[in-house]
């Protein structure tokens, strides 16, 4: 059965926006009273609404009062919102003058979530998730990556991703599980970064490729985390093993995205401490370059280059990075407007971000574009003006959102 639903008075579609590089708001494909037809869990037809109407006679019509304007649902390609306890401990040292590093040296930082996810029963970590992630789409968010990475063991690390694929087969967001395994060297292995990296290489992601349970692997590499040799190796290796890859890289120190590239990953996340050398190899690169706002500001540090990355040629996307420890907020469309004045983006950059660029550091070539054959996932905003969205710093939310074509 096909639906009518419009009319919206702006529908963005972010089509025709290029993969790479800065763009300027005169590039949005803007339909003023505006439609889509709807069959399925995909779009049909995208135009002005009294055209549309003329054109598709039989379908049904779900009619849009008041103002609104319309744009394909957000996407966040980076978080880790599946995890046990708390980490209100480490955000009070911060604040007080304490490092991320400091920390984390004294017993703190990741291994305290750690604990508390293998503490945690697939239950109890599935009812967090599960509010979560459902609060990430009540404010636009259709598409949510998951990491796990706070089991770093085996039966843990299972765990997590097995309540992630939980999550989201029974939750309307679609919730995309990565292998975080290699997120640090935990408190209680016994042996080298390395001796864990293998650990993880033939431990673990065997398992993981076994049972389905994620197809992305992830590695943090930083100080206090695994060194660059360490890191190419695991990528190298999980790559052999089919996963796809990306990285955390360039969060504290520099020389880490290259590894990316290198490794031909889809993405090179966090970036706040990149060097010129390798924002000219990640705009050189079909790698995307993710800025993760919300970590800046959890930890009272830099915002990723962005304006510099796009106008060197980058492909950027913006994601939250919400996780227990250093980006607790998970606010998608208030951090992309808080970084979108930081560093001087345009609407179009800030919307491609979380939708079309972000789908492609996914590789997810069916969503992020209001457009005949792809997903009909998409939200709309009481406002008939898209810049007051932005204007307003994640203060407006969407008053509707549709995943797969059903208004959830």
């Amino acid at each position: 059965m096909m639906t009518l639903i419009g009319p919206f008075s702006q529908l963005l579609t972010l089509d025709g926006i290029p993969l790479k590089g800065a763009v300027s708001d005169s590039q949005l494909q803007i339909i003023r009273d505006g439609a889509l037809v709807v069959e399925g869990d995909r779009i049909s037809a995208v135009g002005a609404y009294d055209e549309l109407k003329r054109d598709y006679p039989s379908a049904a019509v779900q009619t849009i009062e008041g103002d609104a304007v319309c744009l394909p649902g957000l996407i966040d390609v980076h978080t880790h919102i599946c995890w046990g306890g708390s980490r209100a401990g480490d955000y009070a040292s911060r604040i007080a003058g304490k490092t991320y590093l400091e920390i984390a040296e004294e017993g703190g930082g990741i291994n305290v979530s750690v604990r508390g996810t293998r503490k945690a029963s697939s239950g109890e970590l599935f009812e967090g998730l599960r509010k979560r992630a459902l609060r990430h789409l009540r404010e636009g968010v259709t598409t949510c990556e998951v990491k796990s990475g706070y089991g770093l063991d085996r039966e843990s690390e299972l765990k997590v991703l097995r309540v992630i694929g939980r999550a989201d087969g029974e939750l309307p967001i679609d919730l995309i599980p990565t292998a975080l395994s290699a997120h640090i060297r935990p408190f209680d292995f016994d042996g080298t970064d390395r001796e864990y990296i293998d650990y993880v290489l033939h431990e673990i992601l065997p398992d993981v490729k076994k049972e389905n349970l994620a197809d992305r692997a992830d590695i943090f590499i930083d100080r206090g985390a695994f060194s660059k040799d360490d890191g190419a190796y695991f990528l190298r290796q999980a790559s052999d093993m089919g996963f796809k890859l990306t990285v955390h890289a360039d969060q504290f120190s520099s020389g880490t995205s290259s590894i990316a590239v290198s490794a031909h990953a889809l993405s090179a996340d966090h970036l706040e401490s990149i060097s010129e050398e390798d924002i000219d190899l990640l705009a050189a690169s079909t790698t995307v370059a993710v800025a993760l706002p919300g970590c800046s500001i959890g930890l009272g540090m830099n915002y990723a280059p962005a304006r510099k990355l796009l106008d060197k040629g980058a492909s950027l996307a913006i994601s939250t990075d919400w996780n227990p420890g250093s980006a607790p907020m998970g606010d998608l469309l208030m951090q992309a407007s808080l970084i979108s004045a930081a560093e001087k983006l345009s609407s179009a950059e800030t919307f491609a971000a979380i939708t079309c660029r972000a789908a492609a550091a996914l590789d997810l070539g069916d969503r992020g574009i209001l457009k005949e054959g792809l997903l009909a996932d998409f939200i709309m905003f009481p406002t008939d003006d898209y810049r007051e969205i932005l204007y307003n710093q994640g203060k407006i939310k969407p008053s509707a959102i549709w995943k797969k074509g059903v208004k959830v």
